[in-house]
């Protein structure tokens, strides 16, 4: 028996979409829900091969990365990204003092740790806008 509601389902398939790859799970649960509440598809990696693993299977239109995953190194997945000539934009996570002046001009953004909400939300809507 039928309760009167019709059940409609979202297409996501012209919203952007977001990998997030970085090797604290908190950060990412925290940009993943904000992320995805202000309208974005949100993928998530906690290693660089599970990014790249990430990438054969889903397409997407901006990363996020931290420049250090763990033992595996943002900064070299960025520059692997940008020999393959993945057109996506990529906004580095930072909680160093200071990224050189070559590094950051490589990125399409910097968001340095801690961060408000704000300051990625920022980012991530100049660089991958809703459609």
């Amino acid at each position: 028996m039928g309760n009167g509601y019709a059940v409609t389902e979202i297409d996501r398939t012209d919203v952007p979409t977001v990998l997030i790859v970085d090797d604290d799970a908190s950060l990412r649960l925290l940009c993943r829900v904000n992320l995805e509440l202000d309208g974005y598809n949100v993928l998530e990696a906690p290693s660089v091969a599970a990014a790249e693993e990430t990438l054969g299977a889903d397409p997407v239109d901006l990363f996020l990365l931290d420049v250090h995953i763990g033992a595996d190194d943002g900064l070299e997945l960025m520059r692997s990204l940008r020999a393959r000539e993945h057109e996506a934009p990529v906004v580095l996570f930072t909680g160093s003092a200071q990224l050189d002046s070559g590094t950051v001009a490589e990125a399409d953004g910097v968001v340095p740790k801690p961060f408000r909400i704000e300051q990625l939300l920022d980012v991530v809507r100049r660089l991958a806008p809703r459609r």
